[in-house]
């Protein structure tokens, strides 16, 4: 494998280079950069960038990571591995979705970036919002899409000219934020498209989640994939930073299969792949949970001019 160019983050709260702490140093070879890899909720693999914590905001991030131009491909060429989840899923942020309601939601336009199939833009759509769009950078997703579904979404990543300004009501991202290499572009241009006083819904992973804090390295956040890891407080921080305002933040509470929990283990691949087999051809792999593991949930508001 050639040698790959890694290059340094910056913190988007702070803005320094320096400034941190490392967590854990890498545990990565080249061949870890494949587009298998970088396929959304594959088995955890405990494989990652070097790991550091901003000494000034205590937000953690990867640092160095690769070119963001390799990782835009990885995306685009991943594959679509969980079909079976997508039911889970939409109840989950189907439940989220209705909640903004409380916050003043218009169930107008609404843009999911980084949609997979497009499963939620579905789920919208029957929850009444009149428009939906998605941004999805890879092919074998969108391909999985359904046909009523799929000219809704753009294969691309998230970049400034995909939409008119102030087009949309609601933008989510699901489980997407930790993978952005920029985040303070992405919410920049995320301000711009929103009408004045809509809404942001984020549900990504919470490195201040117990769980996180008791399993360290051995947490399924800990990943290749995730170029940051925030907390309820750095995501409230790096939101205001951008012009937003917190209509609410705290633990998301995700429904879960136990064959699904089970792939989070941090067992040995040689004991959990019999354990998951067996889980997937039972009732007992099949029962469902809604717990608050290791998730946060943030809305955020931009506000009338």
């Amino acid at each position: 494998m050639p040698a790959i160019d890694l290059h340094p983050t910056r913190c988007p709260i702070c803005r320094t280079v320096d400034g941190a702490r490392q967590l854990y140093p890498a545990n990565f070879d080249p061949q870890a950069l494949n587009s298998e890899v970088f396929s959304a909720r594959r088995l955890p693999d405990r494989i990652h960038f070097r790991l550091v914590r901003c000494l000034g905001c205590g937000l953690v991030r990867s640092d160095p990571i690769a070119d963001t131009e390799l990782l835009s491909e990885l995306y685009a060429r991943s594959d679509f591995t969980y079909q079976s989840q997508t039911q889970d899923l939409r109840r989950t942020y189907g439940r989220y979705l209705d909640n903004l309601a409380g916050h003043g939601a218009v169930k107008g336009t609404l843009l999911e970036i980084g949609c997979g199939n497009g499963f939620f833009l579905d789920e919208a759509l029957s929850r009444g919002y009149r428009e939906v769009h998605g941004v999805e950078p890879s092919a074998a997703a969108i391909e999985h899409a359904d046909a009523r579904i799929r000219p809704h979404i753009i294969r691309d990543i998230m970049r400034p000219g995909l939409f008119p300004a102030e087009t949309f009501d609601v933008i989510c991202l699901f489980q997407v934020f930790d993978h952005i290499p920029d985040p303070g572009a992405l919410l920049a241009e995320c301000f711009a498209l929103l009408k004045p006083a809509g809404l942001m819904l984020f549900i990504n992973h919470n490195v201040g989640a117990v769980s996180a804090r008791l399993l360290g390295r051995l947490s399924p956040i800990v990943d290749i994939e995730h170029t940051y890891l925030y907390s309820s407080d750095t995501m409230t921080r790096l939101c205001r930073l951008h012009g937003f305002t917190i209509a609410a933040a705290g633990t998301a509470f995700n429904t879960y299969s136990l064959s699904y929990l089970a792939r989070l283990l941090p067992l040995p691949a040689v004991g959990k792949k019999p354990l998951l087999a067996a889980l997937d051809n039972t009732r007992f792999g099949r029962i469902r949970l809604t717990v608050p593991l290791g998730n946060l949930r943030l809305v955020a508001r931009k506000e009338l001019k």
